[in-house]
């Protein structure tokens, strides 16, 4: 498996996997340790491990840090962070078109490159997975903070985007959302194998030596080469406190629909690695409604998109420039 495109920004790592093989998709086996359904009401989870303590601590403190500096905004933005026509299609041209990190003989490395437009043709439904040591509280939490962004992305791609639930077979999903301990992550690559038949050995040790500098990640896959993604699994840290863990869940699942790079230039965005906004923006939201125009295709490259997204994005800020 080939890795196309790439990004390492603000904690959090997003790839896109071309060249998956034209497999079947079959139902997942039974879940490894660690990674079972939601827990039954007279059991609470295990305490827990040192390691998982200091994942806590580290992430507990780099959110005090940054809101404490105006960091991880939830307001979306506002008089403070104009933008208009120009400056919306430039941000989805580096975006959505350009590739930061890319895999030079089995290591990712920072080397931009031109890229192509991908996305998903097909219904995207999501569904979150908790490991076994996830709180009751957390999972309650985090299924109605998905639910609810799922309703957002599809309003806004205007493409069809459903949450699926947790407690559904993951066979009824094609973008998994695994939240995990990290006891459990460093031993997740047999429920990976069986949620994403034919991933490759490279994509499981990015998550299972995942550095505690990253706080999420996300891998898209298309099949036979194409530009079309068919699945994708975004790893969460449980041990993230609430307004990261949603940033992640809004970055990641942004991601994982095609919008893989970030620009400095980008504001008001989360796609920007200096993590000024928490959330996803109004910006944001027009980068999805491009991604996802019918006049665009995916395989399409910067010089042959440029005027379609100039045309759209003008569209979109009622002729702002």
């Amino acid at each position: 498996m080939g890795i196309n495109c790439g990004i390492l920004r603000g904690g959090a790592l997003a790839l896109a996997l071309a060249g998956l093989g034209a497999c079947d998709m079959v139902g997942p086996a039974t879940a490894p340790p660690g990674v079972s359904a939601p827990p039954r009401p007279d059991l609470e989870p295990a305490p827990a491990s040192e390691a998982s303590r200091q994942v806590t601590t580290y992430f507990a403190a780099q959110e005090n840090s940054l809101r404490a500096r105006g960091l991880m905004r939830t307001d979306g933005g506002g008089a403070d962070t104009p933008y208009g026509a120009s400056a919306l299609a430039s941000n989805f041209t580096r975006i959505a078109l350009f590739n930061e990190y890319t895999d030079v003989g089995g290591r990712i490395v920072q080397r931009p490159s031109p890229g192509s437009l991908r996305r998903w043709e097909g219904p995207v439904r999501l569904r979150l997975e908790f490991g076994a040591q996830v709180s009751p509280d957390t999972r309650r939490k985090d299924g109605a903070d998905v639910a609810a962004y799922a309703s957002r992305l599809a309003r806004a791609t205007r493409h069809p985007i459903s949450f699926v639930g947790s407690n559904t077979s993951a066979s009824a999903a094609n973008f998994h959302i695994l939240v995990l301990t990290e006891d459990e992550r460093r031993s997740i690559g047999d429920r990976l194998r069986a949620l994403v038949p034919g991933i490759d050995d490279q994509s499981i040790a990015l998550i299972e030596t995942m550095p505690i500098s990253v706080s999420c990640l996300v891998l898209a896959f298309s099949r036979s080469g194409t530009s079309v993604y068919s699945d994708a699994i975004t790893i969460v840290r449980a041990e993230l406190p609430d307004l990261t863990r949603l940033s992640c869940y809004h970055e990641e699942l942004a991601q994982g629909l095609g919008l893989p790079n970030d620009s400095a230039l980008a504001r008001p965005s989360i796609f920007n690695d200096n993590e000024e906004f928490a959330l996803l923006t109004g910006h944001d939201e027009g980068l999805l409604r491009i991604l996802y125009d019918a006049r665009l295709r995916p395989g399409m490259r910067e010089p042959e998109a440029r005027g379609l997204i100039q045309i759209i994005a003008a569209e979109l800020r009622s002729g702002e420039s």
